[in-house]
């Protein structure tokens, strides 16, 4: 933050009260890539946006995700704040999509917020966690394709009727 307020010709206190830690930084530079992320979500075309089944908008809605997360890779998995819980609970526009989608899959699920809290953690915080940078583009799409094939797979078990 030190640097950040020398180059902008800021003090620190002022950095720090905008963004509140490093993380807040990073999460200030994803923020219109997540805005585009929600518009296509929200109004996109099916079926990440409206007008698929629930499932097919669920495996979309991951399938899109991992390869924001991997798009963002370095920035994203540098606004995990180590001091906070990783976000993957109530709040996240993850969680609350996740949730919409299962409770419109109707699967008789007795605890629908858990389940979407328990899929959005392969999605957010944690996934990014787990995974290494991939050195080369080649190995990058390796590691989406699989990601993306394994969530597709985890949801289509999951809404299996």
């Amino acid at each position: 933050m030190d640097g950040l307020a020398e180059r902008a010709g800021l003090g620190k206190g002022t950095v720090f009260r905008r963004f509140g830690s490093r993380a807040g930084i990073f999460h200030a530079l994803l923020d219109d890539d997540e805005r585009s992320f929600q518009e296509q979500v929200l109004a996109g075309p099916a079926p990440l946006g409206p007008g698929a089944a629930p499932t097919a908008r669920l495996i979309a809605y991951g399938r899109a995700r991992i390869a924001f997360q991997l798009g963002h890779y370095d920035i994203a998995r540098a606004a995990l704040d180590g001091t906070r819980p990783i976000a993957a609970g109530d709040g996240t526009i993850s969680q609350v999509r996740i949730r919409m989608l299962l409770g419109l899959a109707d699967l008789g699920v007795t605890d629908l917020d858990l389940l979407a809290v328990q899929l959005t953690a392969a999605l957010e915080g944690p996934f990014l966690l787990y995974l290494s940078a991939p050195e080369h583009a080649d190995a990058a799409l390796r590691v989406e394709e699989r990601m993306a094939q394994g969530w597709e797979e985890l949801v289509l078990r999951i809404c299996r009727p």
